[in-house]
């Protein structure tokens, strides 16, 4: 059986402070046409926030740009935050992007790695790249099915009299 396609939005934004809240609306609205909840939406916007937050501050300065891609999948989005204005290719990029170490003591991360451990503990799934600047992906699984059972078991609970 054939994968579905997802479907691609991308966005290449200033790297100045001003612009992560762009950012952040994005996500949300996105993440809110695919149905996550309102927590994992809170969620994606602070790890977003914290990604953008560190091109700004650490790649340029303010000066340069930001490239984000949003895959939407039925059962998924992966956020991309790259630190040079191109585009990149997501099969290769694929190839080379490994996991993100959130076992290191805190004070081993690189600077900003406070966010990085961060963006970890809110996202299902982090990998990074720092080949030619640092290229984030970001997963967050759709929970569909665990709301759906926890909707049903509270609605049906019956008040003690």
């Amino acid at each position: 059986m054939k994968q579905h396609e997802a479907d691609h939005i991308q966005m290449t934004v200033p790297a100045k402070p001003e612009y992560v809240g762009v950012v952040r609306l994005t996500v949300s609205g996105v993440a809110n046409r695919l149905g996550f909840t309102y927590d994992d939406i809170e969620d994606m916007k602070i790890a977003v926030a914290e990604a953008c937050t560190n091109v700004v501050n650490h790649a340029y300065q303010g000066k340069g740009m930001m490239n984000v891609s949003f895959y939407l999948y039925d059962n998924r989005i992966e956020i991309i935050i790259a630190d040079r204005g191109q585009s990149f290719d997501v099969k290769g990029l694929r190839e080379r992007l490994g996991p993100l170490d959130a076992s290191m003591p805190v004070g081993d991360l690189k600077e900003g790695g406070l966010g990085l451990f961060l963006i970890n503990t809110l996202m299902d799934k982090v990998e990074i790249n720092d080949e030619s600047g640092i290229v984030l992906m970001m997963t967050k699984y759709l929970q569909g099915d665990e709301v759906e059972l926890n909707v049903d078991g509270v609605s049906s609970a019956q008040p003690e009299q």
